[in-house]
């Protein structure tokens, strides 16, 4: 079992800068893949980006890519979503989740086992 805490959230203005801190417990992450995802009001679970736990590969939806970056720190156990050049349109529910039988790095929320409380990013216009 692994339970993830995400901190981090609040609110900023367009153009700003957050980073969301995702700690894992109850086990190790090797060989494990970490995501972000977020959810809008009405709308439903968007891929944000995920890390490769032992080798560091990443990704990221087009919608961020070049604005947010992903990392973790091992020794720590802990996940990151640095999210700069914010805009309104990032404003969500934003929860890191954990794929731990990995066969293909995935974007479906569904075939993720382990997933946070989930952290609010408000971004003003």
């Amino acid at each position: 079992q692994v339970q993830l805490v995400e901190s981090g959230g609040g609110l900023v203005q367009a153009g700003g800068s957050l980073r969301l801190s995702c700690a894992a417990s109850g086990r190790t992450l090797n060989n494990c893949v970490m995501a972000w995802f977020r959810q809008a009001p009405g709308k439903g679970r968007e891929f944000v980006a995920a890390i490769t736990w032992t080798g560091g590969k990443t990704y990221y939806a087009d919608s961020v890519k070049g604005r947010f970056t992903i990392s973790r720190d091992n020794a720590k156990n802990t996940g990151f979503l640095q999210m700069n050049s914010l805009e309104p349109d990032d404003t969500a529910v934003y929860y890191c989740a954990v794929d731990e039988v990995v066969v293909i790095i995935t974007t479906d929320w569904r075939q993720y086992d382990y997933w946070g409380q989930g952290t609010q990013v408000t971004v003003s216009s």
